[in-house]
């Protein structure tokens, strides 16, 4: 429902329609932000006070349609019938394998990639094969974007601070300054799978700043907040590869000391010891929200990775599923005075964040 339609006798008498939550997201002044369950992989969906949408990656394959229906279901309470842009981070089977599944269930005008898919990466490359049948199919734009390119998404005011393995080599506004927290965080090696080449962003509204890892690791992130932190401290942070620990390493979570931070780990996958203790204690965080606990696993891919037990896990009322429950997420509303309220619908409690 755009600006002009709805000075129109047939328009208002569809908003009579609509429902409230519907209504509630057009010209509202907020930005909504919905992080879906998609079992361990990501797929978050922003919607600007002009209705326009950007969803960023689409879940997995499979599974019944599962993640395109629940990305429907998120996008219909939001007052969404169609998405303006669907960014896909990286190539992985949990971030754009779901595409072929959500462009059946929902038209899609434009997306959003890195370009090629890392030759080097080991996992099959089906799920890029099936994307770029999507696109070859002539029915959408694509926009390829590198590091530091504004973000060509309608509605929305955001860099690309990493894609195709490469970061900004500008800092963002007002940052850049050298980070005393570098002499502690060593050089690590290059990751050479598709996490290394995913895109990262950052959106700014509100005077608010959001940041979406993607499945980016150490090696990128330090690239970004050393010597100097490109990136400078964060509100809102979409906690990077799920909160497994060879992401979300301890330079970038306490170099953008983020206010909030969302983790979309699955009930098997993500939510590392290590991440969710070291997001806890960073300096500003006056919030974790997980979307399922963390699991009490070890496996090991590509080292140890540890999952912790309900001592490390956030607060049970910032958990949006619990023990056999899933589908359930957590709606982000962003005021226009650059307060939060956050909802998990497991807990069905909205907490208010004031703006610092």
């Amino acid at each position: 429902m755009n600006a002009a339609c709805c000075f129109s006798a047939l328009c208002l008498f569809a908003a009579v329609l609509l429902p409230a939550a519907a209504q509630a997201t057009h010209g509202d002044g907020k930005l909504h932000i919905a992080v879906i369950d998609v079992a361990g992989g990501q797929s978050t969906l922003f919607v600007s006070p002009t209705g326009q949408s950007l969803l960023v990656d689409a879940g997995w394959p499979g599974n019944n349609y599962r993640d395109a229906d629940r990305i429907v279901a998120a996008a219909k309470d939001l007052g969404v019938t169609r998405l303006n842009t669907v960014l896909i981070t990286h190539y992985h089977t949990d971030h754009v394998g779901g595409v072929p599944q959500l462009v059946e269930r929902i038209p899609v005008d434009k997306f959003i990639d890195h370009g090629t898919r890392y030759g080097k990466d080991p996992d099959p490359a089906v799920n890029y094969d099936n994307y770029m049948r999507v696109i070859a199919s002539g029915k959408f734009q694509r926009s390829i974007v590198k590091a530091g390119d504004a973000l060509p998404a309608d509605g929305f005011e955001g860099t690309v601070i990493a894609a195709a393995g490469t970061v900004m080599q500008s800092s963002l506004p007002g940052q850049g300054a050298p980070n005393p927290l570098c002499a502690k965080a060593p050089a690590v090696l290059e990751d050479t799978s598709e996490n290394g080449q995913s895109i990262a962003l950052v959106l700014r509204f509100a005077g608010l700043t959001i940041v979406d890892g993607g499945d980016m690791t150490f090696d990128r992130e330090r690239m970004l907040v050393c010597p100097g932190n490109k990136v400078g401290p964060v509100d809102l942070m979409i906690v990077s590869h799920h909160g497994v620990d060879w992401s979300s390493s301890p330079v970038w979570i306490n170099s953008l000391a983020p206010r909030v931070a969302i983790m979309d780990n699955g009930s098997n996958k993500g939510g590392s010891t290590s991440v969710i203790d070291t997001i806890k204690a960073s300096p500003r965080l006056e919030a974790l929200y997980q979307l399922h606990p963390a699991p009490s696993v070890t496996y090991k891919n590509p080292g140890q990775t540890v999952q912790g037990g309900p001592e490390h896990n956030t607060p049970a009322e910032f958990i949006a599923n619990g023990s056999g429950v899933d589908g359930k997420r957590v709606d982000v509303t962003v005021n226009p005075d650059g307060g939060l309220d956050i909802k998990s619908q497991g807990s069905g409690q909205t907490k208010h964040f004031v703006k610092q």
